[in-house]
């Protein structure tokens, strides 16, 4: 038996004061009883008994029939097909209230649904006729294509929230009904008329709305259409709003509806324009239909409507699908732009979430500028840069931020505040990036950093997840860097010491991601240093013992920050490098370290300071220096971090069935691999980090995707290294994927571990 899965909130937060139209306050309900309803076979119900939990009612009618103001219907997850009719009034201060499962409440009346009819066993349907101060809460209502799920019948100050409702219409208000509310549900259908008075739509999904003579009528922030008459105004409807909604003309794919389909977004009789504001909606544009058909004539241009009805300002007429979100040039419109001083706005959305900024799109929207127009408030926003530093927030050896100086055990975990510290929020951080340092290791091994508390990945699976991604690997003795980009959880970040023996820790923070900031600008990557040529230097010359080289950052003008693939290579002596922003002194943190003859390379991000970035040999000996820009943070940037993981994504040591990866035993010499790292979806970029290991030779990886230059190296090996670094790579022409190149005559093997995409 399957039972009607409408688009519905699965949460319990319930209707407060909305604006219009007036509900009333549940604060009389603290001294109501509660009449149960349970028609599960062990439930023993009864319809002539008090419909006590030890005794519920067996029917929702036979409970309507007992309700008087005051009290909560409390009806069991359970299917009901049976007609009901509300015909008795609450007050003010003490309504009647129908309530589904909700948390909070005993078994089986706290989870599941109350269905009043399935798809295959539609009930009567609910009528509320001639009644007053009525709720109805998490319920579904389901009856055939020919009958109204929910008639609204000459009553007043009836409300419904999360509930779903289909039918034919799914709800019907009617008969002169004053002060009707729907909020937060998913209907397929609405219709309001008969000189019904301040009626409230407001954060639903439907079909289509059709107002019919009802004054007074407000339409808000709703999700409606798919192949459906979305909005239809007529008759003496005079004083209706309509604003903050998404009205889809076409299917659910996207695609255009079949032919003789109505798909008109908005459609206003000559009788229902007196009065209206109609204002900050989104229409599709892709039906092949007008967008409004405004007193019987059609427009498919939002200026054109404006100028003939004086109505829409600030309407969209563009596509409205999310599958079209994350497409570089895709419209964003809808996001952060609503009206939030509109009538009838709620606090939250159809799922209960508070609106949240997309640092993607600017803030047009009335008062604080960043609710999103339609039912859902878009949580897939990614996150925007703001460099700090650079400033060591660990270290080990010297006790900071860990209470003593102590090397980390084998197997050890630090967990790292890494928010309200060192100018970082104490709330809304997503990421930092930093780079991360092992220092004097006893025995080979490497670091896993990690959110905090992301040690398994189900409780129930009981694999150890802090073993199966790495962020740097050693060998005993050796001091190894690397940046990373990793989400933060609860505050704080994670260092798991996965070997055998201890190592001291270091990590000095580069930036943080939250809701405000700069975006990223991806490129191909371009060399703009190498002391060898010269690029970005007047001429041939190594970077001195303890030297300085300024460098001005071409292509980059108005960062904030620039993210760098920088190589050391031909180092005299032992030492360590440290890039920071240029007129500020060289701080106490490293980028890169190297022991002498040996090349290196590590990502950077640094911030920009007057155009340019410094670089700071700390050591005895000469070194040259290159450094390939990879792109850069600022006003001019598009693309927003969404952090994920970290997740291991491929590894040529192990099998994986997944035959898109068609992965060989290893990568050949002057061979290549490719890897998914955003699981089709359009990012900018990907960052990852990749890790060689096993190489046969010397030599360098390259790591492109379609259509972008490859001849440019992410990190250089020796014969048996295994050696990490992180990598952005920027994706081109809608790639997908990322090719890394061996550029070496021996094979080797690859491990890559995704920390999150740049979406646009």
């Amino acid at each position: 038996m399957s039972r009607i899965r409408t688009t519905l909130a699965v949460g319990v937060t319930l209707l407060g004061t909305v604006g219009l139209p007036a509900v009333a306050t549940s604060g009389a309900q603290a001294a109501a009883t509660t009449l149960y309803v349970n028609n599960s076979a062990n439930a023993a119900c009864a319809d002539d008994g008090a419909g006590t939990q030890a005794q519920p009612y067996c029917t929702v009618a036979a409970a309507a029939a007992a309700a008087r103001p005051g009290q909560t219907v409390q009806i069991a997850d359970g299917i009901y097909v049976e007609p009901v009719t509300v015909d008795h009034s609450g007050t003010a201060g003490a309504p009647i209230t129908f309530r589904g499962p909700t948390p909070g409440q005993p078994a089986p009346y706290n989870s599941g649904w109350a269905y009043l009819g399935t798809s295959d066993k539609p009930s009567g349907g609910l009528t509320v006729k001639g009644a007053q101060y009525v709720r109805f809460e998490l319920l579904k209502v389901t009856t055939g294509p020919q009958a109204a799920a929910v008639v609204v019948d000459g009553s007043r100050d009836v409300s419904f929230s999360e509930v779903g409702l289909a039918g034919g219409p799914a709800l019907r208000i009617t008969n002169g009904s004053e002060r009707v509310s729907a909020v937060r549900s998913g209907l397929s259908d609405i219709t309001v008329d008969g000189g019904s008075t301040g009626t409230l739509l407001s954060t639903n999904t439907a079909g289509s709305v059709r107002v019919d003579g009802a004054p007074g009528t407000v339409v808000v922030s709703n999700t409606l259409g798919d192949c459906s008459k979305g909005l239809v105004l007529t008759g003496a409807s005079a004083g209706t709003t309509v604003e903050n909604n998404v009205i889809n003309t076409v299917n659910e794919r996207g695609d255009r509806c079949d032919a003789g389909t109505p798909a008109v977004g908005i459609t206003v009789d000559r009788s229902a324009t007196a009065g209206l504001k109609l204002d900050y909606n989104v229409v599709d544009s892709r039906s092949g239909s007008p967008a409004y058909d405004w007193a019987g004539t059609g427009y498919t241009d939002r200026a054109a409507f404006t100028v003939a009805s004086g109505q829409g300002a600030h309407d969209f007429v563009e596509p409205t699908s999310k599958d079209a979100r994350n497409r570089p040039d895709a419209p964003k419109h809808q996001f952060d732009s609503a009206d939030e001083n509109a009538p009838g706005m709620l606090t939250v959305d159809l799922k209960g979430n508070t609106a949240q900024d997309d640092p993607t799109v600017p803030n047009t929207g009335t008062g604080r500028g960043i609710r999103d127009r339609g039912a859902y408030e878009d949580r897939t926003g990614g996150s925007a840069y703001t460099p700090v530093g650079p400033v060591r927030l660990l270290d080990t050896r010297e006790a900071i931020g860990v209470p003593q100086a102590r090397a980390v055990a084998p197997g050890g975990t630090i967990n790292l505040p890494v928010t309200g510290v060192a100018g970082v929020p104490a709330d809304g951080v997503t990421a930092v990036t930093m780079t991360v340092t092992a220092t004097e290791p006893t025995r080979d091994g490497d670091l896993a950093v990690r959110p905090f508390g992301y040690a398994w990945s189900s409780p129930s699976s009981m694999i150890d997840e802090r073993a199966t991604t790495s962020t740097l690997n050693w060998v005993a003795g050796r001091t190894v860097p690397n940046q990373v980009t990793v989400p933060v959880k609860d505050g704080k970040v994670s260092f798991y010491n996965h070997s055998g023996g201890t190592v001291h820790v270091i990590a000095d923070l580069a930036g943080y991601y939250s809701t405000k900031g700069s975006l990223f600008q991806p490129q191909d990557p371009v060399r703009v240093l190498d002391t060898r040529e010269p690029i970005g230097v007047p001429q041939v010359q190594a970077v001195p013992a303890f030297g300085t080289l300024e460098l001005p950052v071409a292509g980059a003008a108005g960062a904030t920050a620039v993210t760098m693939n920088v190589t050391v290579t031909e180092p005299e002596q032992e030492g360590h490098l440290t890039v920071y922003p240029h007129g500020d002194a060289a701080p106490n943190t490293s980028n890169l370290n190297w022991t002498p003859g040996r090349t290196v390379a590590g990502l950077v991000t640094v911030p920009v300071k007057d155009g340019k970035v410094s670089f700071y040999n700390h050591s005895g000996g000469t070194v040259h220096l290159v450094a390939d820009l990879a792109g850069h943070f600022g006003a001019d940037g598009r693309a927003a971090f969404y952090p994920s993981g970290p997740s291991r994504i491929m590894d040529t040591r192990e099998y994986w069935s997944r035959p898109q990866y068609r992965l060989p035993a290893v990568v050949p010499a002057w061979g290549s691999v490719t890897v998914y790292p955003a699981w089709g979806s359009y990012p900018a970029d990907a960052t990852l980090n990749v890790t060689v290991t096993e190489p046969g030779a010397e030599g360098h990886l390259k790591a492109y995707s379609a259509g972008s230059p490859n001849d440019t190296s992410v990190l250089n090996f020796a014969p048996g290294d295994t050696v990490a670094n992180q990598v952005v790579v920027p994706m081109k022409n809608g790639s997908d994927q990322v090719t890394f190149y061996n550029a070496s005559g021996a094979p080797l093997h690859l491990v890559v571990d995704r920390y999150g995409v740049e979406r646009y």
